[in-house]
């Protein structure tokens, strides 16, 4: 293999199991977390003070690596904050609302409208756009913002992130580590995507669906509306607020204009929907207020910010932990350790790759378990060329179909950390959209593992 499992390793895997422990007792996992860094910390450098300077510094990376994504949710609370007194979001939502039937209808809009907006733009700039024009909509048919929540990211970050289709980065990832060709990966993927898709989803909605049934009351119901009905605190005349329900959605559709013709993805195309989020604020901040606009606009600012970081702060410490696995090691800790990679899920992935025996049926279950555990980063994307090399090697041993194998590992990675089952790739969707990121986690997490279950024996037919 190149390497040796070491006491890092050993125990970096322990506190995954404890954290992950903790999740199911509900306990928080701050502390957890945080004892998990500072004794990896303390493996890796045998010094106490280079680990105690470690937890704060695994902190700080964490807080540079989500700042885009706190900065985005911060500053589209604020724009929303300053719609809804104004009430220019329920003159904008009003047409959306007529299309939006009931919560069922508004769960399958929203979802099937998050899936083709992140197809073009990956999810990130999606979440800030379904969130800004078509949210209020869905809470106002009936639909709780749990269940919003669920189907932005399962249809978003899931479903659509998984195949890539489009932009095809994650096909060129697991393809070049695996030797095949794009083309060969997204033809093997079509199938496992559509009914890894297919099947989440649908678990989903049936699992709302059997709720409402067992206790005579919609799961959907959107029980903080009373908050939805709240008098705008400024009217503005009718036509007023009629051409600015007009100008904002216009002003992020030219957000998706501007993307087509200037080719932004990922973080420009986030940065782009952030910076849009901005101006509207501004604009309407000074329609609202103009002879104090120039002293009410930092208000705004306040409430998005505290709003995001109150959102983020138990999430930074087990996101500190898990970037401590991958890029982060390297980042934070200073240690020079001989035959060490820096990169402990990576070593335990391509371990866990070389010690399994070897058919096509644990080929297939293998690759999805070194998919999930790749995932565990919150990333999705930086462990699915582990995901590639890996398909490649168990497709020579056994004489099996690598397309499929490296399309399998690829889904697992990406729905497990691009964001429907790690709490912290699963913020901007739970900030958004105002509810627990660990709670909507562990909501997820049983239709993901049935669609990956489904998926993975589906994967051993094509073999």
């Amino acid at each position: 293999m190149g390497f040796e499992l070491t006491s890092i390793h050993f125990v970096y895997v322990g506190f995954i199991a404890a954290i992950l422990v903790f999740m199911l007792f509900r306990l928080d996992t701050t502390f957890i977390s945080l004892a998990g860094i500072f004794f990896v910390s303390l493996c890796a450098t045998h010094s106490l003070s280079a680990s105690v300077i470690g937890v704060f510094n695994s902190l700080i990376y964490a807080c540079t690596e989500l700042l885009p994504t706190i900065f985005i949710i911060c500053f589209i609370v604020s724009m929303s904050e300053l719609l809804t007194k104004t009430g220019v979001n329920e003159t904008m939502m009003t047409p959306v609302s007529k299309m939006i039937k009931g919560p069922v209808l508004a769960y399958w809009i929203t979802g099937i409208l998050m899936f083709i907006i992140s197809s073009f733009f990956w999810p990130s700039p999606a979440v800030a756009l379904i969130g800004a024009v078509l949210l209020p909509a869905a809470l106002k048919a009936g639909l709780s913002p749990m269940a919003t929540a669920a189907a932005m990211n399962l249809f978003g970050h899931g479903f659509a992130l998984s195949g890539d289709f489009v932009i095809q980065a994650a096909p060129k990832l697991t393809g070049d580590a695996a030797g095949v060709p794009v083309t060969e990966v997204m033809k093997a993927s079509i199938p496992l995507v559509a009914i890894m898709g297919i099947v989440t989803t649908m678990t989903a909605f049936l699992m709302f669906e059997k709720a409402r049934k067992r206790q005579n009351i919609s799961p959907f119901a959107n029980k903080s509306s009373e908050s939805m009905k709240k008098e705008a605190e400024w009217r503005l005349s009718q036509p007023l607020k009629k051409l600015l329900a007009i100008l904002i959605p216009m002003f992020f559709l030219s957000d998706i204009a501007l993307m087509l013709m200037l080719d932004l993805q990922g973080d420009e195309a986030t940065a782009l929907v952030g910076g849009t989020a901005v101006f509207v604020l501004i604009l309407i901040h000074f329609i609202v207020h103009k002879h104090q606009c120039l002293e009410k606009i930092t208000e705004y600012f306040t409430h998005g910010f505290q709003f995001g970081f109150k959102v983020f702060s138990p999430v930074i410490p087990i996101a500190a932990f898990f970037y401590l696995g991958d890029a982060g090691f390297e980042k934070v800790l200073t240690a020079d350790i001989p035959g060490f990679s820096n990169r402990i899920v990576h070593d335990l992935g391509l371990s866990f790759a070389h010690s399994v025996p070897l058919s096509k049926e644990i080929a297939a279950i293998a690759l999805t378990f070194a998919g999930a555990v790749t995932g565990l980063d919150g990333s999705g994307f930086s462990g699915i060329s582990l995901a590639g090399s890996a398909a490649r090697m168990f497709a020579e041993a056994v004489d099996g179909n690598p397309a499929v194998l490296t399309a399998l590992g690829q889904i697992s990675a990406i729905w497990v950390g691009g964001g429907t089952l790690v709490p912290w790739a699963l913020i901007p969707v739970a900030a958004i959209c105002k509810v627990d990121p660990f709670e909507l986690a562990r909501i997820n997490f049983i239709p993901v593992a049935i669609g990956l279950t489904v998926t993975a024996i589906t994967a051993i037919f094509l073999l």
